[in-house]
């Protein structure tokens, strides 16, 4: 499995970092061959676990998580095995201010055999390109994390507005997770940066660079996108090697899943990983 450990000869602590996929069931992957032929999405998660520790969950955007389903997909993985859960998108991109806080105590609910059995490292609260930073949304966004408060929370902005120092600084005092993304540049869009917001955790999410795409409203081309060893690898040098000085443990998750790239450059990752020194532990 794909947890990687850094382990410098100057610190006994380390940093552990956690590199897998947004999502993991998805028909498309059986036809590129990442997936054996004829695999049912009930099988899946099993067969992913065999490669990576960890994955985001998603479906958990689309329907609020039910904690018998959680436990059922807890009982297809090791002990070791991790998860992040995306936010349900009534509170993030369809919001009643009339029942949004309910809608809150239930995700919190169906989450809780992760939180239970420490194998939750962060819930993703995704915010849509049009969620600006107005004064409306900040203060949605501070009652939201009050809400929340207690779960490890990630928040990652799609407006540019939000490329503020002063976000930044509210993130840090909150310990919420500030994710990084890649993803094209484009006006409007919030940038690719290493800022590490957390001490406990940094989180990024490589959405793909097709610029072309991503304003097609078409999934299957916004991520539509294959990284090559370069692209990584300038990634690595350029943000990864100050973000590891900053957080404890770091996950890193590829959403540019429409024809299988995503584990492939996941796993492209991890090999320039290996070949800079870190190593696969535990």
């Amino acid at each position: 499995m794909t947890l990687l450990k850094l382990q410098p000869s100057e610190s006994t602590s380390g940093v552990s970092l956690w590199v897998g996929t947004s999502g993991y069931s998805y028909p498309e992957w059986v036809d590129a061959g990442i997936y054996p032929p004829g695999t049912k999405s009930a099988r899946m998660l099993p067969l992913y676990a065999r490669d990576f520790a960890v994955t985001e969950l998603n479906y958990t955007w689309y329907q609020m998580p039910r904690a018998e389903a959680i436990e059922r997909q807890r009982a297809l993985v090791p002990p070791i095995f991790k998860f992040c859960a995306k936010l349900t998108r009534t509170m993030t991109h369809e919001i009643d201010a009339k029942t949004w806080q309910n809608e809150a105590a239930k995700y919190r609910h169906g989450i809780a055999p992760l939180l239970q059995s420490r194998q939750l490292l962060a819930i993703l609260i995704q915010f849509s390109a049009g969620f600006e930073r107005s004064t409306k949304n900040r203060n949605y966004l501070s009652a939201l994390l009050e809400e929340l408060q207690g779960l490890p929370l990630a928040v990652e902005f799609r407006n540019a507005s939000w490329a503020n120092g002063k976000v930044f600084t509210e993130l840090e005092r909150r310990q919420v997770t500030l994710v990084s993304v890649d993803e094209p540049s484009l006006p409007g869009l919030f940038p690719s940066l290493d800022i590490v917001s957390n001490p406990e955790l940094f989180y990024v999410r490589f959405h793909g660079r097709n610029a072309k795409g991503w304003g097609s409203g078409k999934m299957a081309q916004q991520f539509d996108y294959n990284y090559s060893d370069d692209e990584l690898a300038k990634w690595l040098e350029e943000k990864l090697q100050r973000m590891i000085t900053l957080a404890k443990n770091g996950v890193l998750f590829f959403n540019n899943h429409v024809r299988g790239q995503a584990p492939r450059n996941a796993q492209q990752l991890v090999k320039l990983l290996t070949e800079a020194g870190w190593r696969a532990g535990g």
